[in-house]
């Protein structure tokens, strides 16, 4: 990559060596498999409880899964579903997939049967990759109603080695609810590790070219229908290569926790994908909630490269002193997700020595476009700078299009070689956030200062207007979680017959602590306007949170609007 004179203000803040106008090698996806494979055949591909897999074993699994999903029926252009947790099987399906030309359609292992129905019928998936328990829970009594042909079944166990291949499913039945399951093989239900075995691998080129689509990543659907969002060779590749610019990564020597989903988007791209491309080694972590497990795992591991959202970062920088393990083999981690409250940067900062990154993306750019500077100047509560090769403007939320001078609030625009093609099968969705001259609205609300550093203040959706002031909701929660008695916030707008809606915020406190609805008013009368201060304050035990953590204001607003719907006619309770 090589770049030229500064022609943005954010420019001058990268840090040496990041290109200001890269030229990027559109390349398709798995060609950073097969890289790694010949550059780095010994070397750890995969982590996984006592399983180790090198690259050389990883791109012969990667080889022997095409040949079987080709002998499928799979062929350049098919969609794969893939709904597996963190699992070396979740790698091995995602590279077989692309190398056949075909796109992956990444599926959360949460969904119920309707998602998974709305999800496999949109994308008319030929193939589904599916665990041995979604299958038998949640999949084989909808199969007649999907399109899929042929349900090839993963268990957790099968790359474990002895003692573990023998003691996990004993353990695995017994879980609640249960994590493996029995599924008989037939003519179309088919065990991953049995097709492994037998596949042959075989040189194959399905003439993949970066233009091709690599994954329909489904948004959460949170505005409505969960969308697929298109997205090539090219957006990923070139998103690896953007995000390789902005990490110094030692090829070969890094150590990644896996522990952020891969069916997401932070988790597809930023950690496997990104670690692949480097030969980074994968400590493959399945649940993201289990901190006690993760923190033993980067200290057994000494992983180096952490990616995480700030509720991971937040646990951890508030494990009792006594209770923490060695995290200082951590060189950098990236946030992402959700606004980084300052107080939890410097908190684990100080327990690791390691430097977190925050920073910004999306499903629809693949995702990341921007990022605070590795080495250079960070700046509080900001997202950071647009990534190299990445445009951005804040644009009126009143007429869409008028551009914004630094300071004001406005609708978040980007621009780059990660955003999508489109939504599939979507053209009038597509072209309410996909512009001709290639600018995607994000539905973000931000600001920038004079430097080109962004800040985001809230979703659009999320924006609460009281008495005719916009209010965003996550300039509260950071001054709230200021505050020594608080462990999690998160603020919504509730009906109010004078003010249209009103402010009320949701915490959560820390151990211990006993700070009243009224002290934390009072806190946030000291660093809030009077029309931003909350109106009421609820604790919680937890905020609801989604499979990446990231807090679903949506649940508390539906909470609030079914408390205030009046009770049905004849209906009872206590």
């Amino acid at each position: 990559m090589e770049s030229s004179a500064p022609v943005k203000p954010w420019h001058r803040h990268y840090d040496p060596g990041v290109p200001v106008e890269p030229r990027f090698e559109p390349r398709p996806v798995h060609d950073y498999l097969a890289q790694s494979v010949r550059d780095y055949p010994d070397a750890n591909a995969l982590v996984f409880l006592n399983c180790r897999m090198s690259y050389r074993e990883l791109g012969e699994q990667v080889a022997r899964c095409a040949s079987a999903l080709a002998q499928l029926g799979v062929t350049k252009g098919s969609r794969v579903a893939i709904q597996l947790p963190n699992l070396p099987q979740t790698v091995i399906a995602f590279y077989a997939t692309l190398s056949l030309g075909a796109q992956a359609v990444m599926t959360n292992p949460l969904y119920v049967e309707r998602e998974i129905e709305h999800q496999w019928r949109d994308a008319d998936c030929l193939v589904a990759v599916v665990a041995d328990y979604l299958y038998e829970r949640r999949i084989r009594h909808i199969a007649g109603r999907l399109p899929v042909r042929h349900y090839v079944v993963a268990s957790i166990p099968d790359h474990l080695r002895f003692p573990l291949n023998l003691l996990a499913p004993f353990k695995l039945r017994r879980a609640r609810p249960p994590l493996a399951a029995r599924v008989r093989e037939t003519g179309t239900v088919h065990h991953m590790r049995r097709l492994l075995a037998t596949a042959r691998p075989a040189p194959r080129d399905a003439g993949v070219t970066p233009d091709d689509i690599a994954v329909l990543q489904y948004t959460g659907g949170t505005t409505g229908v969960s969308k697929g969002a298109m997205l090539t060779h090219a957006n990923l590749s070139c998103n690896i290569q953007q995000v390789g610019a902005w990490f110094d990564a030692r090829p070969g020597h890094e150590v990644m926790l896996g522990c952020l989903p891969f069916f997401h988007v932070f988790g597809l791209t930023v950690t496997m994908a990104y670690a692949v491309s480097v030969a980074a080694s994968i400590v493959i972590e399945p649940d993201p909630r289990n901190m006690p497990q993760l923190m033993r795992s980067i200290a057994r591991h000494r992983v180096t490269i952490f990616p995480g959202v700030p509720a991971m970062f937040n646990a951890m920088a508030n494990v009792p002193e006594g209770a923490r393990v060695d995290l200082t083999s951590i060189r950098s981690c990236f946030s992402g997700s959700a606004p980084l409250p300052p107080d939890v940067l410097e908190r684990f900062e100080r327990v690791t020595g390691a430097k977190i990154v925050e920073g910004y993306g999306l499903t629809e750019a693949g995702p990341v476009t921007h990022a605070n500077p590795l080495y250079g100047e960070r700046r509080a509560g900001s997202i950071g700078v647009p990534v190299p090769g990445t445009d951005m403007k804040i644009v009126s939320i009143i007429d869409g299009h008028t551009e914004l001078p630094p300071g004001q609030a406005g609708e978040l625009l980007v621009r780059g070689p990660q955003v999508m093609a489109g939504y599939w099968r979507q053209p009038e969705e597509t072209a309410a956030v996909l512009l001709a001259d290639g600018w995607l609205r994000t539905g973000d609300l931000a600001t920038t200062d004079d430097a080109g550093y962004c800040f985001i203040v809230g979703r659009k959706k999320d924006m609460i207007i009281a008495g005719g002031y916009n209010v965003y909701p996550d300039e509260i929660d950071a001054v709230l979680m200021a505050h020594p008695a608080v462990l999690e916030a998160a603020t919504i707008g509730v009906p109010d017959a004078r003010r249209g809606e009103t402010v009320k915020s949701f915490v959560v406190r820390r151990a211990g602590q006993q700070a009243s609805a009224e002290d934390l008013i009072a806190h946030a009368r000291t660093q809030l306007a009077a029309y931003k201060v909350p109106r009421e304050v609820e604790f919680l035990d937890e905020l609801p949170k989604s499979s990446v953590l990231k807090v679903l204001r949506r649940e508390l607003r539906e909470r609030e609007l079914a408390r205030a719907r009046p009770p049905v006619a004849g209906a009872s309770g206590r």
